[in-house]
C-alpha cells in the first residue's frame, strides 16, 4: 500500500497569473505571427510586474496590456506597474531552429520529455491530479459566480490517494487553502468548501477521510502581496502530479519549437493512445532531443508490466507510427492553431475540456491497434 499525493492551485496564486500572462504574450504574438519565437518570463510580486526573456517576432504586442488584463480576469484590480525587459532570440539557437531548405527544423534546446497515461480516470489520468484540478476549478468559479464577497483570487488544494496493487482504493487527506475576505469567519468559508466543492464531486460522506480547509486558521493577504510568483515554477501542477516523472523544463511563455513544450505534449499522446488501445494499463514514453537536430536522441517506453507484449515490441510499433521531430509533432498535434493561455490554469495534460489534439487519441489508437494485429500475425507466420 502507498499514499500518492498531487496538488493544483488558484488562477490567482502568485505562480500561475505568471504563467498566464506568458501564455497570453505568447498568444497574441501567435495572433499576428504564427512563425513568432517566443520565449517569455513573468515575475511578479506585491504591484509590480516584470516581464522578461527573448523574443523574435513581426507581432506588435503591448506586454503592459497584455499583463494587466489579465491581472483584472483574475480578479486583481490593484494598480500594478509593468517592467519589461526582452531581446531578439540568439541567432546561434535560430540557426539550428529554424527550418531552411538545408536544414530541417531542429529542436529549440536539448532536454528530456515525459508523456504519462493510465486508466484511473476517463481522461487516462491518475485520479490525485484529476480531483485537485476538479477542486480548484470548482472554488474559481464559485468565486467568480456568487461567493467574491468570501473568497479572494488565492488558493491551492492537495489530494492524497491510497493505492493498492498500483490501483486507488480511497482517499487520504484533501487539504484545501483558499484565501478568504477581510471578516470573513473561518466557519462560513469551510462549509461553502464541504458543501459547494468537496462533497458533489468526492462524495457525501467525507468522514472517512481528514479534510483539511485553511489550516492555519487565517489566510487573508494573498496573491503577489502575500508570496512572489515566477512563470514554470508549477511544472509538476501542470502534468501528471506527484504520480509520474518530469523532464524539468517549464511551458509557459514558450512557443512549440520549444520541445519542453511540444514534445512534452507529443510524449503524453503517444502515451495516451497506447493505454487507449488497450496494449497497456500503464505507459510512460520518455524522448530526448539535442539542440538544433530534429530527430530525438532517444525513446523510450514503460509499461510497468502492464502491457500486453514486452516494451520492446510496443517501443517498435511507437517508432512505426509516430514522428517525434519538431515539425511533424506541431503539424500532427495541429499547434500553429492553439491558444495556450487556457492551458496555464488547471494543468495542460489531461484537457478533455479543451480542443487540444493531444488529448483526442481515437484515430491513433485505432492504428496502434491494427499495427500490433499486423505484428502478432508476422510473429505467427515466423
Amino acid at each position: 500500500m502507498k499514499i500518492i499525493t498531487s496538488e493544483s492551485v488558484f488562477k490567482g496564486h502568485p505562480d500561475k497569473i505568471c504563467d498566464q500572462i506568458s501564455d497570453a504574450i505568447l498568444d497574441a504574438h501567435l495572433e499576428q505571427d504564427r512563425n513568432a519565437r517566443v520565449a517569455v518570463e513573468t515575475a511578479i510580486k506585491d504591484d509590480v510586474v516584470f516581464i522578461f526573456g527573448e523574443v523574435t517576432s513581426k507581432a506588435s504586442v503591448n506586454y503592459k496590456e497584455v499583463a494587466l488584463d489579465i491581472l483584472k480576469e483574475i480578479g486583481y484590480d490593484d494598480p500594478f506597474d509593468v517592467i519589461e525587459k526582452i531581446s531578439k532570440q540568439s541567432d546561434d539557437i535560430a540557426l539550428g531552429v529554424n527550418h531552411t531548405i538545408d536544414h530541417e527544423q531542429g529542436a529549440g534546446d536539448q532536454g528530456l520529455m515525459f508523456g504519462y497515461a493510465c486508466k484511473e480516470t476517463p481522461e487516462l489520468m491518475p485520479l490525485p491530479i484529476v480531483v485537485a484540478h476538479d477542486i480548484a476549478r470548482s472554488i474559481d468559479e464559485l468565486r467568480k459566480a456568487k461567493y467574491g464577497h468570501v473568497f479572494g483570487p488565492d488558493g491551492k488544494c492537495q489530494v492524497s490517494v491510497v493505492y493498492e496493487n498500483n490501483e486507488p482504493i480511497a482517499y487520504e487527506t484533501i487539504v484545501v487553502s483558499a484565501q478568504t475576505r477581510h471578516g470573513i469567519q473561518l466557519d462560513y468559508a469551510k462549509e461553502i468548501i464541504l458543501n459547494e466543492v468537496l462533497k458533489p464531486l468526492i462524495g457525501e460522506d467525507l468522514s472517512h477521510i481528514q479534510v483539511l480547509i485553511n489550516p492555519t486558521g487565517a489566510f487573508v493577504v494573498g496573491g503577489p502581496h502575500g508570496d512572489s510568483g515566477l512563470t514554470g515554477r508549477k511544472i509538476i501542477v501542470d502534468t501528471y502530479g506527484g504520480y509520474a516523472k518530469h523532464g524539468g523544463g517549464a511551458f509557459s511563455g514558450k512557443d512549440v519549437s520549444k520541445v519542453d513544450r511540444s514534445a512534452a505534449y507529443y510524449a503524453r499522446f503517444v502515451a495516451k493512445a497506447l493505454v487507449a488501445a488497450n496494449l497497456a494499463n500503464r505507459c510512460e514514453v520518455c524522448v530526448s532531443y539535442s539542440i538544433g537536430v530534429a530527430n530525438p536522441v532517444s525513446v523510450s517506453v514503460d509499461t510497468f508490466g502492464t502491457g500486453v507484449t514486452s516494451d520492446e515490441v510496443l517501443l517498435k510499433l511507437i517508432k512505426e507510427n509516430f514522428n517525434f521531430t519538431p515539425s511533424s509533432i506541431i503539424t500532427e498535434l495541429n499547434l500553429d492553431n492553439v491558444k495556450f493561455k487556457p492551458l496555464a490554469s488547471y494543468g495542460h495534460i489531461g484537457r478533455v475540456d479543451l480542443d487540444v489534439a493531444w488529448e483526442q487519441v481515437d484515430a491513433k489508437a485505432k492504428q496502434l491497434s491494427e499495427s500490433y494485429e499486423q505484428t502478432k500475425r508476422a510473429a505467427q507466420v515466423l
